[in-house]
């Protein structure tokens, strides 16, 4: 596969057009699996609090950029508020970055935008 094309949003960020979901890997296999991606010219990695792997792709960021196999610069992260996070969206930031073992995030979503209210009783949500 020859280099994934880029585009320039409105305010000027690069972002690449096609990229990595993480959903439901962890682990050994996520490690391979973004390694694979990243030698095949993948630059856009989405991940978010909800799936439990920020740790296992901070790892893998870290060790290209410190092998020179990539800069930080040339990768965008994108990754999610969680839904029961909407009241600590600072604190759950805080934990990405430190997961990810980044300074900073390209793309920070809300996850699955949906209205919870904390209720009380049989006909409650469980969160």
């Amino acid at each position: 596969m020859g280099p994934v094309p880029w585009t320039t949003l409105s305010n000027g960020v690069k972002m690449p057009l096609l990229g990595l979901g993480t959903s439901l890997a962890r682990g050994h296999e996520l490690e391979n699996a973004l390694r694979i991606a990243l030698d095949n010219g993948y630059r856009l990695i989405d991940t978010a609090e909800f799936y439990k792997n920020e740790e296992f792709i901070g790892n893998v960021i870290e060790e290209y950029v410190e092998k020179g196999k990539i800069k930080r610069s040339e990768v965008f992260i994108m990754t999610k508020l969680p839904v029961y996070g909407q009241r600590e969206p600072k604190r759950f930031i805080e934990e990405s970055l430190k997961k990810l073992k980044m300074d900073y995030i390209d793309l920070y979503l809300i996850h699955n935008p949906m209205g919870f209210m904390k209720t009380e009783g049989e006909d409650s949500i469980k969160i």
